[in-house]
């Protein structure tokens, strides 16, 4: 993968090194790498990770699921499987041709007509799965939302409005897909109940802090701990303005009218086996490498950084300070990277994304030594055409000004024609946030 306008946006070294730490975090996140010798064929045993499946034992193998990513990670198993794979169905809005398997587009973040088919199609392949089928369930990040499939009385034009609503409120991603899988027929669980009694294997691209399994994709294929209260509990703690419809089918399933998601123990789990393939944690160990490679002390912060885009802007921007002053905790030239999901309570209407917004909070504070990159590995940030931003000391010459773009949530439109905007286009992978901040000596 690489960032376009690689020559005009790499005008320092400092920068240049952001831009290859960035590329090659992206890189060793996308499929192909991810899946290169942790999953393979030997005779007629497919591996995965540590576990063996006798494909002999099978009648059918497909592969059935969605996310950013849910196309590239299937072409990546039809490459592996050639001929023994027998068909399937991905939805994505990141379509590639993949042999015998159907690819069928969706929309990210907001749920659209055309996902809600796609995911019928998803759930109607499910049921006809038997007990003689290998499933390769792919799970990545963007499923939530690309996988739309309204439960009950509930209809798209709910599923938008909620979304919207949770995506604005600033909401941390737990909370988000609590009332996402309460409010689908697929999610928290019920393709695994869809797909049984057949063998499922879940292949998973996380973007999620911690890998907790339930809250990738809102959770397919795995037991949800979440519960109908918890989803009405983040409502009324945010105080959020949802349809009347979604509000009444919470309160009938908290009230024990409407079935709850599967939970640890049920027996749609007994033949799923769940592998991570690829984390925020696959993307920083390249990026690690590649500052390594050019002479740099690296240092990983953390890969579990969420909050507020622009506060953790500000303390990238107090790192740098403090390595330039004093060396601590790490001696330049060095590289500090980290990872999680950032967010953003949307106040304005103005252009660009969590990363965005968390370069442009750092930019005026950071020294002159220092470059500071952050995207979203899917390409995406936010809702934004644009994969992230690149900044230095140079960025920002109005500081009142970029406080003001910050307070309409206009990091996009104010970092634009300042040489700091960066784009790869859909990257085919989703291991949520990568941040790399290189300070020279």
């Amino acid at each position: 993968m690489r960032i376009r306008d690689r020559p005009k946006l790499a005008s320092t070294p400092a920068r240049s090194t952001a831009i290859a730490c960035v590329d090659a975090g992206i890189d060793a996140a996308r499929p192909g790498s991810a899946l290169a010798d942790r999953v393979t064929i030997d005779g007629d045993s497919l591996r995965i990770a540590d576990e063996r499946y006798d494909l002999t034992a099978h009648d059918r193998v497909v592969v059935l699921g969605g996310g950013n990513a849910a196309a590239h990670v299937a072409a990546a198993l039809s490459d592996v499987l050639g001929e023994r794979l027998d068909g399937g169905v991905v939805v994505t809005d990141d379509p590639v041709d993949v042999p015998r398997v159907e690819v069928l587009q969706s929309d990210h973040p907001v749920p659209s007509e055309r996902g809600v088919d796609a995911t019928a199609q998803v759930l109607a392949t499910a049921r006809d799965c038997d007990a003689d089928t290998l499933v390769l369930a792919v799970v990545t990040g963007g499923g939530s939302a690309l996988m739309s499939a309204p439960a009950g009385e509930l209809s798209l034009d709910d599923l938008q409005a909620t979304t919207e609503a949770l995506v604005r409120s600033g909401a941390p991603i737990h909370d988000v897909n609590a009332v996402r899988k309460h409010c689908s027929a697929l999610k928290g669980g019920r393709l695994a109940r869809a797909l049984a009694p057949a063998t499922v294997a879940t292949l998973v691209f996380s973007d999620v802090v911690g890998n907790d399994l339930d809250v990738v994709a809102s959770g397919p294929t795995v037991p949800d701990a979440s519960t109908y209260d918890d989803a009405l509990a983040v409502l009324d703690e945010r105080d959020l303005d949802v349809p009347d419809a979604v509000r009444t089918r919470l309160e009938r399933g908290a009230g024990g009218d409407v079935p709850e998601t599967p939970s640890a123990g049920d027996p749609a789990f007994e033949s799923v086996h769940t592998h991570v393939l690829a984390d925020g944690r696959t993307a920083l160990a390249a990026a690690v490498g590649t500052a390594r490679e050019r002479g740099y002390e690296p240092l990983v912060l953390s890969a579990s950084i969420e909050g507020e885009a622009r506060e953790v802007g500000a303390v990238h921007a107090a790192i740098a300070d403090e390595v330039t002053a004093t060396g601590n905790p790490v001696s330049p030239p060095a590289v500090v990277v980290s990872g999680g999901e950032l967010t953003v309570t949307v106040e304005g209407d103005g252009e660009g994304g969590p990363n965005q917004e968390c370069a442009l909070a750092a930019a005026p504070r950071l020294p002159d030594s220092a470059a500071f990159a952050c995207v979203d590995t899917d390409g995406i940030d936010g809702a934004s055409e644009h994969t992230g931003a690149l900044v230095d000391s140079g960025t920002v010459d109005d500081p009142r000004a970029a406080r003001e773009a910050l307070g309409h949530n206009d990091a996009g439109g104010f970092l634009a024609g300042r040489n700091a905007l960066l784009r790869t286009g859909p990257t085919g992978t989703n291991v949520n946030d990568l941040r790399v901040l290189v300070i020279e000596a």
